[in-house]
């Protein structure tokens, strides 16, 4: 993909949307379920599309809350639900809907005490966390929780994610259900929702207020050696670039004295304040150094920079040293810190994607620390996070979350907050930056060099990359190394990976398509040098485009 001439700078007038139309879009368009683009439909991160699209509107949103009402009633969960949204401007809406119907299902709602101020807006983390204090003292009334945010999505898009009773992301199979349902209701003309007027939902005793700030922030000396952090005076320079955790940061630094400085304030649902992405769109994608521009700007003005997402369900870490860092390159950072600073079970196993870098390989197998390498999704790490069988879960894509400095269960899904602490904690501890300490593991464990490429694929092309297995990859050698693994399904869990990966000694390369978009994705990565990736890259191309011909397309 191309670089846009505008990446990385600042959000032109003809870039902004218009969000008078867009609110008006998700009220007055109507989906059609019969076409694929219209319908409910649940990936990695929940549903997630955009009302002038018509793929996130008003009715998706009170058939999946309805959706979610029935599965919590056959599933006997009949704790309270926590609810929270992000700055999207679509999210307000969403949020209204889900309480009045949420509330008509006779379902206990609690959010957080000024959600209905405009404001009380609520991280992703923040509500598995909740889920899981909850559920820790009531096994008998067992809570759950939704989140309204497509996450780093543009500010046109809308989304929203079921976390059920474990705290994590839902599970494809729960997921199916909600989407199947809620597509049947929305197809049915929504005579099966239960829907209040939304006046007489807020007048409810079943809605509660909580602050959910205080209970989040109050623990996360539980997780983070916070006193270290204030202790060397590490000084933090903070973006949320616009998202949910902006009143977290203030109550984070003045309760653990801590030298922070918030860059940015401003929360504006149009985003008209972010630097462009490397496609010319506004995403809140904080390991885009286009769209950490400004953060990558002041690197030199802090000890650690950081930076999150809407939801708070990912991190970017900038340091003087080197910049924004590589998502892969601080995930091996942090999991080598955190096995070598935690008194942690040596059993527990450092959980991360395929796709994800060997360098992780390389830290667990130094330490002896047992991996499980799982297919794309934070989801295969819930369990695992759940029992505190694993210690760490982290995904490629800048996500990641671990266990309590005592060994127990934080969060089952991506928490942003506590990966961007860690990297104060570890310069704290260590007197080496993130970076600083990542070259200092190349020295030993090799420096690789990572990439990502996409190419357009039609239905039946994503199809047959999703089917392939090892006996359909014909190719001995890969960049001049033998292979040495073709992977279909994933070692961890021998879950099916929809695509392939293919392994050698000084590299791999792994295709799947996108779940959204008519693309496929090439990651790749090698431990000699950038050439050498190119040529991995170039004969996966190949590998791809033979499975093709072969299909007869």
């Amino acid at each position: 993909m191309s670089i846009h001439p505008f990446a990385g700078k600042p959000v032109r007038p003809e870039d902004r949307i218009n969000i008078g139309q867009l609110v008006s879009d998700y009220f007055l368009q109507t989906p059609d379920v019969s076409l694929a683009a219209e319908q409910v439909s649940f990936g990695t991160s929940g549903h997630r599309g955009s009302a002038t699209k018509r793929s996130f509107n008003e009715q998706h949103i009170i058939a999946i809350c309805q959706a979610i009402a029935e599965y919590r009633q056959q599933n006997a969960i009949n704790g309270p639900l926590f609810l929270g949204k992000d700055t999207h401007a679509l999210s307000e809406p969403a949020f209204a809907n889900a309480i009045s119907v949420l509330i008509a299902n006779g379902v206990n709602v609690v959010i957080q005490s000024d959600a209905l101020s405009g404001k009380g807006f609520t991280p992703t983390p923040v509500i598995s966390r909740l889920i899981i204090s909850h559920n820790k003292s009531n096994s008998e009334n067992l809570a759950d929780g939704i989140v309204i945010t497509p996450s780093h999505n543009p500010p046109s898009d809308g989304g929203i994610k079921y976390n059920p009773p474990h705290g994590g992301p839902a599970e494809g199979g729960i997921t199916k259900k909600i989407e199947q349902r809620a597509n049947e209701i929305i197809t049915a003309g929504l005579v099966d929702v239960k829907q209040l007027a939304y006046p007489e939902a807020l007048q409810s005793s079943l809605l509660k207020q909580e602050d959910f700030i205080s209970h989040y922030v109050d623990q996360l000396d539980q997780v983070i050696d916070m006193a270290a952090i204030a202790k060397a005076g590490v000084t933090i320079g903070v973006d949320p670039l616009g998202g949910s955790g902006i009143a977290y940061w203030p109550v984070i630094a003045k309760k653990y004295q801590l030298n922070m400085t918030i860059v940015n304030e401003v929360v504006d649902s149009s985003f008209a304040f972010m630097p462009l992405d490397k496609d010319g769109k506004i995403r809140m994608d904080c390991s885009s150094k286009y769209a950490m521009a400004g953060l990558i700007a002041m690197k030199d003005d802090f000890d650690v920079s950081v930076g999150n997402d809407p939801d708070f369900d990912r991190h970017g870490i900038v340091t003087p040293s080197g910049g924004l860092m590589n998502p892969n390159h601080y995930l091996a950072v942090a999991i080598h810190y955190l096995m070598t600073h935690r008194d942690w079970p040596t059993s527990c196993k450092i959980g991360k994607t395929l796709v994800s870098s060997s360098l992780i390989d390389r830290v667990a197998k130094q330490l002896s620390r047992p991996l499980s390498e799982v297919p794309v999704g934070f989801k295969w790490f819930v369990d695992g996070l759940a029992d505190a069988s694993y210690a760490f879960g982290g995904e490629e894509s800048a996500g990641a979350s671990f266990l309590s400095r005592d060994g127990s269960t934080w969060t089952t899904d991506k928490d942003g907050f506590i990966l961007a602490l860690l990297a104060a904690e570890i310069l704290a501890v260590t007197g080496k930056d993130p970076y600083q300490y990542y070259l200092e593991l190349t020295k030993t464990l090799g420096e690789p060099c990572y990439g990502r490429v996409e190419a357009v694929a039609s239905f039946e092309q994503k199809q047959v990359l999703t089917a392939l297995s090892s006996d359909d990859v014909k190719a001995q050698t890969l960049a001049g190394d033998n292979i040495t693994q073709v992977l279909s399904h994933a070692p961890g869990n021998n879950a099916a990976i929809g695509g392939i990966k293919v392994v050698t000694d000084n590299g791999w390369f792994a295709a799947r398509p996108s779940g959204t978009e008519d693309i496929y994705k090439i990651y790749a990565e090698s431990f000699i040098d950038d050439n050498h990736l190119q040529i991995i890259i170039s004969e996966a191309q190949a590998i791809v485009s033979a499975s093709f011909k072969a299909a007869g397309l």
